[in-house]
């Protein structure tokens, strides 16, 4: 019940002061507002060159993968190019000794 109270009383002390101090007010946003785009601004610029950066890295990452894949694939037919010839020498092997 407090928190209301002084809500209120919050409230309306603010329009009053505002209504009051309304050149102050607009003085406060003309220093203000420039402020704030140039932040705003710097903030932006700054996340769009992130943007630029994550995408050029995933692009790259991308191709690391893709190549990555085409080599696993190689050694693994390399793999059974090797045991298919491992274990056609030892059928051979054991067709001479009978």
């Amino acid at each position: 019940m407090a928190a209301l109270a002084g809500g209120i009383v919050a409230l309306v002390l603010g329009i009053i002061l505002i209504i009051v101090w309304w050149a102050y007010f607009i003085k406060a946003l003309m220093a203000g507002v420039p402020i704030l785009l140039i932040l705003g601004g710097a903030l932006a610029a700054y996340l769009g060159f992130e943007e630029v950066k994550d995408k050029r890295a995933a692009g790259t990452a991308e191709n690391t993968s893709s190549n990555l894949k085409h080599e696993v694939e190689t050694l693994k037919e390399e793999l059974k190019e090797l045991k298919a010839e491992k274990k056609a020498p030892e059928k051979t092997e054991e067709g001479t000794d009978n």
